[in-house]
């Protein structure tokens, strides 16, 4: 599928024939019934809600062109054999065929490893304007985390950063979070233990599972507790290279994730790499600390551990590792269904290390990103 709208034309073959054109110069024929459900005239659409005014379940299976034209240049024409006709815009027809399925209209994830010469940074702004948002929204959904420094350390900052991109999202454990070493009898998540953590991802035993997590350091008077960062997209697609067969495992063997204390027990089923209708790897679900695979034949669990040994000791090499310090101020936004995300051990006898957590839907930045670009293109300003 060619993703570039202006790479592609229209041509109207003839009076009853529409078709589009790649730069291959193959011609594919437009569906009338792909065409009449994108009218967007006021009887078919409620033109403040953008909202379709008939079912297109409705529409005559058998529809066909009666007539096309061109009556003016990007302008196209239509008359419909149910009698409707309507204008369209050439550049909007082009626009929708050029969208691939999946997350169109943000960029591309760009994979990394422990290469990565640097995180990417931004400085934070209490009133950032649109054009800096859409820039440090970009960096997140290429790279799936971004770092900002210099984050007023007030309580609930995380929740007022986490705002200018998406809408928080409260849990079992709050509208926030606070990540720090409490007594034994009082955690009741590994989070809040001095330990180190592997690389993992957050709430797999959700349904959906938050989508961004930020996590704000308040305080950070120890020498470890380094965190690290870990993008799943890169680990599984050298999995599905190095070892298919366990690729193969890990997208098919759905595994039980729970998580129970005194107040709550929450369970959900999923396989540890989600892959979409063309095969990509969309959802990474894995906590060695929280699954549980249901008792298969002896063979397919040995098959199983197998391809999760192999998928762990992966994302704990230094090949895809990348580890750095959060210092007081310093605020890290990540895609938890794409990076797992872990830390050092640290001594809480040195001091305080005080992160603040919160989370947010990944629809969220998305949403925010493309309204963003829709916006400064409309007003002209720089993308």
């Amino acid at each position: 599928m060619v993703s570039q709208p202006h790479a592609l034309k229209l041509k109207i073959s003839s009076a009853t024939q529409l078709s589009l054109v790649h730069p291959s110069g193959d011609e594919i024929g437009i569906h009338p019934l792909w065409l009449r459900e994108r009218c967007q005239d006021a009887d078919s659409m409620d033109l403040q809600s953008g909202q379709r005014l008939n079912d297109p379940s409705d529409f005559d299976l058998h529809l066909r062109y009666v007539a096309l034209s061109a009556p003016a240049p990007g302008r196209l024409h239509v008359r419909f054999s149910d009698g409707h006709e309507a204008d369209f815009v050439e550049g909007d027809i082009l626009a929708e065929a050029a969208m691939p399925p999946g997350d169109y209209g943000c960029p591309a994830p760009v994979r990394w490893d422990a290469t990565l010469a640097s995180p990417p940074r931004a400085t934070w702004r209490e009133k950032p304007g649109d054009a800096s948002i859409a820039e440090w929204m970009e960096t997140f959904l290429r790279y799936g985390f971004i770092i900002f420094e210099g984050v007023p350390t007030d309580q609930d900052q995380v929740l007022k950063v986490a705002s200018v991109f998406g809408w928080p999202r409260e849990t079992n454990f709050g509208i926030t979070f606070d990540v720090r070493s409490k007594p034994a009898a009082e955690a009741n998540d590994l989070g809040y233990t001095p330990v180190k953590l592997d690389p993992h991802t957050d709430n797999p035993y959700r349904s959906p599972v938050p989508g961004v997590q930020l996590l704000h350091c308040l305080a950070n008077e120890t020498s470890g507790g380094l965190s690290t960062l870990v993008d799943g997209l890169t680990v599984a697609e050298a999995l599905r290279t190095r070892d298919p067969e366990a690729f193969r495992i890990l997208c098919s063997t759905p595994v039980r994730f729970r998580f129970r204390d005194k107040d709550t027990e929450l369970l959900s089923s999923a396989v540890p790499i989600e892959l979409d209708a063309r095969g990509n790897v969309r959802t990474i679900r894995f906590s060695p600390r929280l699954d549980f695979v249901p008792l298969l034949p002896p063979d397919d669990l040995a098959a199983y551990y197998r391809a999760r040994r192999v998928f762990d000791h992966a994302l704990r090499s230094s090949e895809f590792e990348i580890r750095f310090l959060l210092n007081q101020g310093d605020l890290v936004m990540f895609d938890n269904c794409r990076l797992l995300h872990g830390r050092t051990g640290f001594d809480p006898q040195e001091g305080l290390r005080h992160l603040r957590g919160c989370y947010i839907d990944i629809d969220g930045p998305r949403s925010r990103y493309r309204v963003l670009r829709r916006n400064l293109a409309g007003n002209g300003s720089p993308e």
